[in-house]
């Protein structure tokens, strides 16, 4: 049988970060110094295997020890805990980094940072920070978030999965779906209602009698990441494994919010990868005896992407100032996360056609760009429910429940 690998030369990471409004004049010396340290990582470390990975439709488990050395779990949680005290843009910097080399990679690492470690951090005992938030920070411990189920993904509020009171423990029923990291995953975060209908967040162990993280197979998209379910049978979950300090729906809500802030800035980069490699490629690609940069529709389409990426990476940059104020809102998290996914899955597909049919090999990212932004898209959050969240906030009327 032929061998059918992917050709390793193909992999010369030649990306050049576009900056027309020079952007770089807003940051600091320390975001430049992140953010070209984790550049420097996605070069070395994904861009070359990726393509593989994807074919294969291969996790890279290595990957998480990787990500924990580097400072990519947990960025803004304070040290004392693990996580790396820095500010939100840094944060934001750190995932259009990853995506720029995979969306997979991106969600191995936000789901860890602002699913799992955050609402420990921010609902957690000092118990639970001090038991968890360091081996999640490092890589030995890989986290799920467990919120969407089969029948209830765009209305969490309407979960089954439950949990009683049985004396010295609880004792967890239900299930969860579409989980990232769930078939490795050490502990879980896990959403669900007690007696009386109240939701509540629960860290969940593997090893524990009844859980069990069935794979999912056969995904067009987010090849290189792992996807799974959560299933509870009868789990006895320790008392103070319940997180104490919020409960409701708000909570799993909040977490969204810090999650979807990363995705604004990750999808960023995914377009920026896809913008540099039409821009190369059409100056590389000769027809009718010219580079195809030199037709006006070719330069039509790169003018289209360089405005598209100039406008989300303003809108990052604005929107990490509030995050580190403490002044931005949800509506203003959907509004970023939805407008960049968006603007990044419509640059991809422009990107493939200017590739022509090399577009759609695993010589160039765009086809495993466009195919991951495809779920990007809709989780956390369709892209339908970010424009009821954005309309709520302008007319003050809710258009669900």
């Amino acid at each position: 049988m032929a061998d059918q690998s992917i050709n390793r030369k193909s992999f010369t990471d030649a990306f050049s970060s576009p900056d027309f409004y020079e952007i770089d004049d807003l940051l600091t010396e320390e975001h430049k110094l992140i953010r070209n340290s984790i550049r420097d990582f996605v070069k070395k470390e994904i861009t070359p295997n990726i393509e593989q990975w994807c074919q294969d439709a291969h996790f890279p488990e290595e990957i998480v020890k990787k990500f924990g050395d580097i400072g990519a779990f947990g960025p803004t949680i304070p040290q004392e805990y693990g996580g790396g005290g820095l500010d939100y843009i840094s944060y934001g910097l750190i995932m259009q980094e990853i995506e720029r080399g995979d969306s997979g990679m991106r969600s191995t690492a936000s789901v860890q940072g602002s699913l799992v470690m955050y609402p420990i951090y921010k609902f957690g005992s000092e118990e639970q920070k001090k038991k968890y938030l360091p081996k999640l920070a490092s890589g030995e411990f890989l986290g799920c978030f467990g919120l969407t189920e089969p029948d209830h993904g765009s209305n969490p509020g309407g979960m089954v999965t439950n949990f009683r009171d049985a004396g010295d423990h609880f004792l967890l029923n239900g299930a969860k779906m579409w989980i990232s990291n769930s078939p490795k995953a050490d502990i879980a975060v896990v959403w669900a209602k007690n007696e009386a209908g109240r939701i509540h967040g629960l860290i969940v162990e593997r090893g524990m009698e009844g859980f069990t993280t069935p794979e999912t197979h056969n995904k067009w998209s987010l090849r290189a990441s792992c996807t799974g379910e959560l299933v509870f049978d009868n789990v006895k979950v320790p008392k103070e494994n319940l997180l104490p300090g919020k409960n409701g729906l708000g909570a799993p809500l909040m977490c969204l919010d810090s999650a979807r802030y990363g995705i604004a800035w990750g999808a960023t980069g995914a377009a920026m990868d896809c913008y540099d490699s039409a821009r190369r490629y059409a100056l590389e690609r000769v027809q009718f005896g010219k580079p195809i940069a030199s037709f006006q529709l070719m330069q039509k389409k790169l003018s289209e992407m360089l405005t598209e990426i100039t406008k989300a990476q303003l809108l990052n940059w604005k929107l990490g100032k509030m995050m580190d104020e403490g002044k931005a809102t949800t509506a203003q998290i959907s509004l970023a996360k939805r407008n960049n996914v968006d603007m990044a899955l419509k640059i991809s597909r422009e990107a493939r056609q200017m590739h022509g049919g090399m577009g759609i090999t695993g010589e160039f990212p765009i086809m495993r760009h466009m195919m991951n932004l495809e779920s990007v898209i809709t989780y956390e959050g369709t892209h339908d429910i970010h424009l009821l969240i954005l309309g709520h906030d302008i007319t003050g009327i809710a258009a669900f429940s």
